[in-house]
């Protein structure tokens, strides 16, 4: 699978103080999640997408956040993550949709 040539917005500071703290365990997180990106057939996009409803739909705020900044920088639109967080309604109900819109709003008040 093809790598994103886009650069990364910064990742928050409790994300780097654990990098520097813990380097190796940081290293193989990286290499893990760069194998199973590789691995498959969904696009950059696609798995931005996949990343997105899974974090929203068990309310992992922290992995929200994050794959929100990584869904910008793969191109996703903040309307594109608001129609994920729909999509969520049939299936984890109102309160864990309304949490995601809550943080995408959130996320995207600080650009």
């Amino acid at each position: 699978m093809k790598k994103s040539t886009k650069k990364l917005p910064k990742p928050p500071k409790f994300f780097t103080d654990f990098e520097k703290k813990y380097p190796q365990v940081a290293k193989a997180y990286k290499q893990l999640g760069d194998a199973v990106h590789d691995e498959g057939y969904l696009t950059e996009r696609e798995r931005a997408l996949v990343k997105l409803a899974v974090s929203g739909s068990h309310r992992l705020t922290s992995a929200l956040k994050s794959h929100i900044r990584k869904g910008t920088a793969a191109g996703l639109t903040r309307e594109e993550m608001e129609h994920v967080a729909l999509l969520l309604l049939p299936t984890v109900g109102f309160p864990t949709t309304m949490a995601m819109l809550g943080v995408i709003d959130e996320q995207f008040a600080k650009k």
